[in-house]
């Protein structure tokens, strides 16, 4: 038990990888553990997109720069603020040994109400946290970024996906080149 405590606290947003790559039976056990997350209703809405090819990545580096670029002129942002904002985000996922787009199937739901979407949501999620748990399991270092929420049409147009993927998160893994130091935490309770 102390172990698996243990690694539940020692989990790290890590944005700096080595280059050496991860085997590929570590990503399918990656794969293979997140869908053991739970999920309203056991519908299991989880996609995942493996950007393994450098035209994926270049494509929708492109797509979400010009989404980027776009938002922040709107939010009336230097042009110097947006180029080291582009640039960054272009870089890490341009560089990260893995990338993987988590997405929602909303075809997945039953029914089309608020609270499904939300359940949706949420199961995504769950699926979110067993792969970067997972991930760290086997010593990678990763993060979760929301940028294609942000631009979903520019993201499955640029990558060809279906319609009712709806793409919810990005994830970057590798072996780590920093140690994160830990933040703190706040743990809120209210009892009644």
């Amino acid at each position: 038990m102390d172990t698996l405590l243990d690694l539940l606290r020692s989990r790290r947003t890590v944005r700096t990888f080595r280059p050496e790559p991860i085997p590929p039976q570590v990503v399918a056990q990656m794969l293979e553990v997140a869908v053991y997350a739970p999920s309203a209703h056991n519908l299991q809405p989880w996609r995942f997109v493996l950007l393994e090819s450098e035209a994926a990545r270049h494509h929708l580096a492109e797509a979400l720069s010009t989404a980027l670029r776009r938002d922040m002129q709107a939010q009336g942002a230097s042009e110097s603020a947006i180029e080291a904002r582009v640039q960054r985000s272009r870089r890490r996922l341009l560089e990260a040994p893995l990338a993987i787009l988590l997405c929602r199937d909303r075809s997945a739901c039953r029914e089309k109400t608020p609270e499904e979407e939300i359940m949706g949501i949420q199961s995504v999620a769950a699926a979110g946290l067993q792969l970067l748990l997972t991930a760290h399991a086997f010593g990678l270092g990763g993060n979760w970024i929301c940028w294609p929420l942000y631009a979903p049409a520019e993201t499955r147009q640029a990558l060809d996906l279906p319609t009712d993927w709806q793409p919810e998160a990005l994830f970057f893994f590798g072996y780590p080149a920093e140690t994160p130091p830990i933040p703190e935490r706040a743990v809120i309770v209210v009892r009644r």
